[in-house]
């Protein structure tokens, strides 16, 4: 059972609400986690949110707090690559705060955190294959490649032929075992850097729960679920993220661009959205102080426009090549 921890405070939830003033109509939040951007949402005078979690854990939590709103708060269990069929309307707005949450984090048992030992899992909505699955199960070139993809970790290969050596003796069950096996492999890190399996966690945990499938279907379903004036919140965490998210937006509003260098330039369509802030707004001084786990946070803003939704190009969006191998 999960206890709960002092409050989590939302990321960059006060540029949100001030950006996209006034906040009225119905919402949803996609990740509805400890459900900070909700009430958010509902104490600034949305009169409707939909909180839409993978974790059933999430939900529960959101049945004590959520009381206070009556049914201006209504509970989905879902993935917010189908935000368009949870919403069963046209919306005013859409929140989307990427990556793992504080909360799952906080729980050993959920298996995210490297500094927390617990069972290797990751799962975000508790069922389907886990990390241990992953970890103890696939062929060396596979776990380089996610590595390599999901978490731009270069000494990849290095890593998967490390972890193949040491399941040969005995299954990785742990959090600990595999940090300690991947720290085996790197040298040790300078003060103040990143922990040695940080990079390689994160992309274990993307690949896992298939986060860039579902990044882009979430972003194609925003896009059909808004209303002409909606509002479109994306929070991410990394840079592989916010590339995709900022070359969707972009694409979106008619400016075409290109996946990389190399890609002949995507052609102008109609846009379907407005960019409200073209360069993303990352948090202010006064709330890194207040709330560390926003220094690397990009919070990327647009509203919906009246032309139809349809399909994106997504080479064109910089995507991960092993995501775009997963959608051939």
């Amino acid at each position: 059972m999960y206890v709960s921890a002092p409050p989590h405070i939302p990321v960059l939830l006060a540029p949100i609400l001030a950006r996209l003033a006034p906040v009225s109509g119905r919402w949803l939040d996609g990740t509805l986690g400890a459900g900070g951007y909700a009430r958010g949402l509902l104490d600034a005078g949305a009169a409707e949110v939909i909180g839409v979690d993978r974790d059933p854990m999430a939900l529960d939590m959101a049945r004590d707090w959520g009381r206070e709103y009556g049914d201006r708060l209504r509970l989905v269990q879902g993935n917010f690559a189908q935000l368009d069929e949870h919403a069963g309307g046209p919306l005013d707005g859409v929140v989307l705060d990427l990556g793992v949450s504080s909360m799952q984090l906080d729980q050993p048992e959920r298996g995210f955190s490297f500094t927390r030992d617990g069972p290797l899992d990751m799962r975000m909505s508790q069922s389907g294959p886990s990390a241990h699955d992953l970890v103890n199960g696939a062929e060396d070139s596979t776990l380089a490649d996610i590595l390599f993809h999901y978490g731009e970790e270069r000494a990849s290969r290095r890593i998967a032929r490390a972890i193949i050596r040491a399941r040969a003796q005995a299954p990785i069950d742990s959090t600990a075992q595999l940090a300690t096996i991947i720290s085996g492999c790197l040298p040790h890190p300078k003060p103040g850097a990143s922990h040695p399996a940080t990079r390689s966690f994160q992309a274990l945990r993307i690949a896992v729960n298939a986060e860039f499938d579902a990044l882009v279907d979430g972003l194609e379903a925003a896009e059909r679920a808004l209303a002409p004036g909606g509002k479109l919140a994306v929070v991410s965490f990394h840079s592989l993220e916010d590339r995709v998210i900022k070359r969707f937006l972009a694409a979106r509003a008619g400016q075409g661009g290109r996946a990389n260098r190399y890609a002949p330039e995507a052609p102008q369509t109609d846009a379907r959205f407005r960019l409200i802030d073209k360069r993303g707004i990352a948090a202010d001084p006064a709330e890194l102080a207040q709330n560390p786990r926003a220094r690397s946070a990009r919070l990327r803003l647009a509203e919906r426009l009246d032309a139809p939704a349809g399909p994106v190009d997504r080479t064109a969006l910089g995507l991960p090549a092993l995501a775009l191998e997963r959608r051939s």
